[in-house]
């Protein structure tokens, strides 16, 4: 039997602290470019790749970081079916580079829990301080929606809510389970936190059984201190290895050009395979949201991400979903059809 709270979790008063001291911006942060907040915090120290930093400001995207411009009939369509059934996507509130691409495709991945995350990531654009009150009625709206939809696979995520008893399981579960009732032919995949170790909460939403069930460990254990301050890698590791062992198809996302090396990169895959045999993965560049986040150490080469695909493979990963503008939920039906036909083919 998995036991309860196996770590104490951090107050939301704590987690508040740790926002305002780490992050001093208003909700959501501003963009680079339009920066209206009258403290600026530089992160550039933070970087820690054990090498000399030699800038402090974002260095120039190379050409191969581009994105498209949000527009289009997909594109507006998408738009409108969220604003007309009150959706909170990460799209939006993470401010995704991909989302051109994914909504003109009719796919999006839907937040739920609200859009206010309990926790401070230096890499994260959601944003941070006290949530509301849970809504106990979203997981049928979200079953309602999805339905109308009608997609054959649903990416669904959320805000860290270390202000919840639960960690808003009982919420997950229910939405999952109403998903699957209204949209019985629609795939579900679920990308959930680490509900500060609480093995329970995570077997909660294990128990409704979503098709896919993902944990972004997001970077090498080197990093977790200045990227992810209120996880640990051996927690999100945790994760993986309780959803694996409960033979659920298990999913994470790790990011690149933060501080890490390539060395570092290929030791998390070998370490992700041997303790959590994590079927999916996705690599992808991280791109500084704001001058209040941390800082890009390098931008990593497309060549590389090649690299990082075929030693994924190699390694074990089924599939290794890997690019400059990869991100969790990037090209996620795709994964799917993929994923079963290397299953098949075994």
């Amino acid at each position: 039997m998995p036991s309860s709270h196996t770590e104490t979790k951090p107050s939301l008063d704590q987690n508040d602290a740790k926002a305002t001291a780490r992050h001093q911006r208003p909700l959501g942060g501003d963009t680079a470019r339009n920066t209206r907040c009258s403290a600026i915090v530089d992160l550039s120290e933070q970087v820690l790749n054990n090498v000399a930093t030699t800038h402090l400001a974002q260095p120039r995207k190379p050409s191969w970081i581009r994105a498209t411009l949000p527009g289009g009939e997909g594109y507006e369509k998408m738009r409108a079916n969220m604003q007309k059934h009150g959706l909170s996507t990460v799209c939006q509130e993470a401010s995704c580079p991909n989302i051109a691409d994914c909504w003109s495709r009719g796919t999006a991945t839907i937040m739920i829990l609200g859009d206010i995350c309990t926790r401070s990531c230096g890499f994260c654009n959601v944003k941070t301080g006290k949530p509301l009150p849970p809504d106990f009625d979203e997981p049928v709206n979200v079953g309602k929606s999805v339905a109308l939809m009608g997609l054959k696979h649903i990416v669904i995520t959320c805000v860290d809510r270390d202000d919840l008893a639960d960690g808003g399981a009982e919420i997950w579960a229910d939405t999952i389970k109403e998903t699957h009732q209204q949209a019985p032919n629609t795939s579900v995949e679920v990308l959930v936190g680490d509900f500060g170790g609480d093995r329970s909460a995570l077997q909660t939403v294990i128990d409704a059984k979503p098709e896919i069930l993902a944990h972004n460990i997001e970077t090498v254990p080197r990093m977790h201190r200045a990227v992810r301050p209120q996880a640990t890698y051996d927690r999100s590791m945790g994760v993986l290895q309780q959803i694996s062992d409960a033979g659920l198809v298990s999913k994470t996302g790790i990011m690149v050009g933060i501080g890490e090396t390539d060395a570092e990169v290929v030791a998390l895959l070998e370490d992700i395979q041997k303790k959590a045999q994590t079927e999916i993965i996705t690599i992808g560049q991280y791109l500084q949201p704001t001058r209040n986040h941390l800082p890009v150490e390098r931008w990593v080469h497309p060549d590389q991400f090649k690299e990082y695909e075929r030693i994924g493979l190699a390694l074990g990963f089924r599939v290794v979903e890997s690019g400059p503008l990869v991100r969790s939920s990037y090209h996620a039906e795709e994964q799917v059809l993929t994923l079963h036909s290397r299953k098949q083919a075994e």
